[in-house]
Order: C-alpha cells, then sequence, then structure tokens
C-alpha cells in the first residue's frame, strides 16, 4: 500500500457500486475499506473475525438475531465473530470497515452479493 494520504470522503467519490467494498489502505494484517451500502444485504457470518463497521454518512443498520443496532455517522460497532448479521441501510451510506485481510463481504454465506475487494483508482 501507499504511503501517501487517503481521503475518505474522495475515496468514497470513487465509489459507483453499493456494496463493493474498495481497500482504502492496510494496517499490519487488517484493510481499511470504505463502501457504499444502500438497501438490504445478506444474513452471515464471519466465523474467524470481528467487523467493525465505521458510518460516514446516513444511518446504518447492523441487524443481528436478537436486536438492531442503529449507527449514525461517526458511530462505530463492531460484530464478534461468529455472530449472525445482516446489514441494512434505507437510503444510501457511506461506510469504513476493518477487517483482517482476505475477509470476504458475506462471509460464510456467498452468493450474488460476494464482491471481490478492489483497489481505490
Amino acid at each position: 500500500m501507499s504511503d501517501d494520504v487517503r481521503n475518505v470522503h474522495e475515496a468514497l467519490s470513487e465509489i459507483v457500486e453499493h456494496w463493493q467494498p474498495h481497500r482504502l489502505t492496510s494496517v499490519n494484517d487488517y484493510d481499511v475499506k470504505v463502501v457504499k451500502l444502500q438497501g438490504e444485504f445478506v444474513w452471515h457470518t464471519h466465523p474467524e473475525s470481528d467487523e467493525l463497521f465505521m458510518v460516514v454518512s446516513g444511518q446504518l443498520t447492523i441487524q443481528l438475531r436478537d436486536r438492531d443496532v442503529i449507527l449514525n455517522p461517526n458511530d462505530v460497532f463492531v460484530v464478534p465473530r461468529g455472530v449472525e448479521h445482516c446489514p441494512k441501510a434505507t437510503a444510501e451510506v457511506h461506510a469504513i470497515l476493518f477487517e483482517p485481510k482476505g475477509t470476504v463481504n458475506t462471509g460464510d454465506a456467498g452468493g450474488e452479493l460476494t464482491a471481490e475487494l478492489r483497489e481505490l483508482g
């Protein structure tokens, strides 16, 4: 990864499709990803890793089997490893994700929303 300064808002402006994470940078064995979200994702787990969500703009609901977690701008929530969850955004959300390198966005669920990690411009 480059040692250049990266701007989150500029990076998000490059993203066209929803649910398509792009690597902003990497820290040790983790990727810092930016993503635009809208609609409902797929129920899934990440059996081997936690997943951190930070909302930049909009309102994101992380559906868990026992409750919903509502995230507003600048809110952070960690989904513990192995916990089934389903992100949902009624309007477009811009977010940052922190995940171990190689983490697949759909976790153990797979399916048509599985996306290769993309690199920014």
